[in-house]
Parts: C-alpha cells; sequence; structure tokens
C-alpha cells in the first residue's frame, strides 16, 4: 500500500515536492559523508525547490564522494523502511531522523533557501511526534522510505544524454567507465533495496 501511494504522489503536482526534498536532502548528506570518511572537508550543502541539491566539499575521494549520492539516497531510502518495521521504537526514529536534518541544518545550511527546506523536512519528522499514534506514524515513515526510494530510482535516469554534466559524467572522467554503467548500477542499487523492502513487508505481515 504504501509502495501504490508513494508512486502516486511522486506523480502529483506540489503535493510530492517535500518528498522530493527529503530523497535529495539524503543525497547530498551522502556525498557529505563520503567526503568527511574519504578525508575530505565539506564546505555546506545546497538544496532547491525543484528537488535539486548541490554538495560543496574539497579533498576526499572523488569516487567515493561521486558514486555515494545517488547509491546512499537508495541506502537511506532502505534504513527509513527498517526502522518502520519496529513499531515500538517508531517514535525515537522520527525523533532521530528529525535531529539528523537538524544536524544538517547546523553544520551544512548556509543559505536561507536550504535552511527553510530543511525546516520543513524536520517538521516532516517532529511535527507528526505530536499529532500521530504508533500505527499511524509507522505507515507514514514506511511511505516516507517508499518515496526516498522511487525517487532513487527516478533520478538516475535523468542523467541519460546529459553532456558532461552530473554524477555520472564525473565518474566516467575520473576512471573511463561509461556514465550508462554508474547508471545502471545506482538503478541496480536502488531496485535491490526495493526487492529488500519488499522482503521486510513479507516478514512483517506473515
Amino acid at each position: 500500500m504504501s509502495f501504490v501511494l508513494a508512486a502516486v504522489v511522486t506523480y502529483i503536482p506540489y503535493l510530492g515536492v517535500p518528498f522530493k526534498w527529503l530523497e535529495s536532502f539524503f543525497h547530498e548528506l551522502s556525498h557529505a559523508l563520503a567526503t568527511l570518511i574519504s578525508g575530505g572537508v565539506v564546505s555546506h550543502i545546497a538544496l532547491f525547490p525543484n528537488g535539486a541539491g548541490l554538495c560543496y566539499s574539497a579533498g576526499g575521494s572523488p569516487v567515493l564522494i561521486g558514486f555515494a549520492g545517488y547509491s546512499g539516497a537508495a541506502l537511506w531510502g532502505l534504513l527509513l523502511y527498517m526502522m518502520a518495521s519496529s513499531a515500538k521504537g517508531i517514535r525515537l526514529s522520527f525523533a532521530l531522523l528529525g535531529v539528523l536534518v537538524m544536524l544538517a541544518l547546523l553544520f551544512f545550511a548556509r543559505d536561507m533557501l536550504t535552511i527553510a527546506i530543511l525546516l520543513v523536512l524536520g517538521g516532516l519528522f517532529f511535527l507528526p511526534l505530536k499529532l500521530a499514534a504508533a500505527p499511524w506514524l509507522t505507515a507514514l515513515l514506511r511511505f516516507m522510505a517508499m518515496i526516498v526510494l522511487l525517487n532513487a530510482i527516478k533520478s538516475p535516469t535523468y542523467l541519460w544524454g546529459l553532456d558532461g554534466q552530473g554524477d555520472a559524467e564525473l565518474l566516467s572522467g575520473l576512471i573511463w567507465v561509461p556514465a550508462f554503467v554508474w547508471i545502471g548500477l545506482w538503478l541496480a542499487i536502488a531496485s535491490a533495496c526495493l526487492w529488500c523492502c519488499w522482503r521486510i513487508s513479507l516478514r512483517t505481515y506473515s
């Protein structure tokens, strides 16, 4: 059910925009974490109303950083779905995710537009804690996870035909693997994460 609802919402103008920001946030956060893990420095991230984003950094492993965006967003979607599988800890899960967004705002946000978008995303995690019971929170987090995963599947397809732009072209220039290979790999990772969510749902409802 969460998959169907998420698929519908992603195609509804305006309504799906905040959830697109969610996938973009996890994408750019993955770039930032890969930078830090590989010894680089993150200046800031920027999020835009159309769902695009940028991570400004220096140093680190360009290959790891470039690969981390789309793959990381898919893995975050899987993590959200796994967190939603535990009704007992669902409130803690929402609180931790809200804190994660606020930490990103504190350390990585510099412009007012990015700050505003992160405040909206923080609200997506903090406000339901006041308004919803545990079963509703579980359903909402599953829905968010599906939104992130579906966008993680859709987003790499936008890279087809981009000449010299995007993470796939960046990686292609670094290690001479064609851009379509990277796009296919990201699609495979996101699809595998979606399959894992399906397996989790079978265990949950069996």
